[in-house]
């Protein structure tokens, strides 16, 4: 068996900001890749360190993936070697705090025969519906963005202005490093230049049926179920099958320009990169 693309879309927060997701797929793996927002200057050429690191990782664990050398970890950690390999080769200097480290969460999949492989790291996510009607959730994204509003909460309550408007980053930026310095140093790990992130990443197998589909998302995409509220992950899922991803994203980001300051829904940013992949199992 092997996946099949049947729609794709990657939409930046932004649209006078790096996208800083990214995606990949190949018959046999996938993967959805969201880049940490830096939170100092860039240590990489391009146009962030965060769409950097988002495009390398899905472009090498796909690479890896067709080169079928070892299963789905050993993906994760070649790809994370070879992240290492460039950021020290090309970074303008080592960084000084943690903070200033690429990071991305991602979602990772793979399939072996009818065996479904998946890892992952943050707050993206996988959503399947098997043949059967029956319906899984892979991933920590409800259980982070909770606490992520409750962030948002405590650190708006102490400024003029809630956190999603553009004037208070300075304000709020020294919580956001401190909170970054302590990634991948206990067990909140993320995909890094660093091969060690790889015995890191949270893990799920299932046995998979022809027929199955696969929502592979970041953060940005499901906080339609997560923040808004508007779909259950079911509802997305289903509503993603029925109208197709464009539909869904112009759903989202009407009721992100509904709601700008973040009064209605707490947030740091108006709008977050919001991407997803959808595939389907054949044979």
């Amino acid at each position: 068996m092997r996946f099949e693309q049947i729609d794709a879309l990657s939409l930046p927060g932004n649209p006078q900001k790096p996208n800083e997701d990214s995606y990949g797929a190949t018959p046999h793996a996938a993967c959805v890749v969201d880049g940490a927002t830096g939170l100092g200057e860039a240590l990489m050429p391009g146009k962030s360190d965060a769409q950097w690191i988002a495009n390398f990782a899905a472009r090498r664990f796909c690479a890896h993936a067709e080169a079928g050398e070892g299963g789905i970890r050993d993906w994760l950690r070649l790809a994370a070697e070879d992240a290492q390999r460039s950021f020290v080769a090309l970074r303008r200097r080592p960084p000084r705090e943690n903070y200033e480290i690429p990071y991305a969460s991602a979602v990772m999949i793979a399939l072996d025969g009818n065996l479904l492989h998946a890892l992952w790291f943050g707050d993206c996510a996988l959503m399947l519906r098997g043949p059967d009607g029956g319906f899984a959730f892979i991933g920590d994204t409800l259980s982070k963005r909770e606490s992520e509003r409750a962030r948002v909460e405590k650190i708006s309550g102490t400024l003029k202005h809630r956190a999603a408007d553009a004037i208070v980053r300075d304000e709020f930026l020294p919580a956001l490093r401190a909170s970054r310095n302590l990634v991948n140093t206990g067990d909140d790990w993320l995909f890094a230049p660093d091969p060690a992130c790889a015995e890191h990443a949270k893990s799920a197998n299932f046995a998979i049926a022809e027929g199955t589909v696969l929502l592979l998302a970041s953060d940005g995409f499901l906080a339609h179920a997560s923040d808004y509220q508007r779909y259950s992950p079911d509802e997305l899922l289903s509503a993603v099958q029925q109208n197709g991803l464009q539909q869904i994203a112009d759903e989202l980001r009407a009721i992100e320009m509904a709601d700008p300051a973040g009064m209605k829904y707490p947030r740091f940013k108006t709008s977050d990169d919001a991407t997803a992949l959808l595939l389907h199992v054949v044979a």
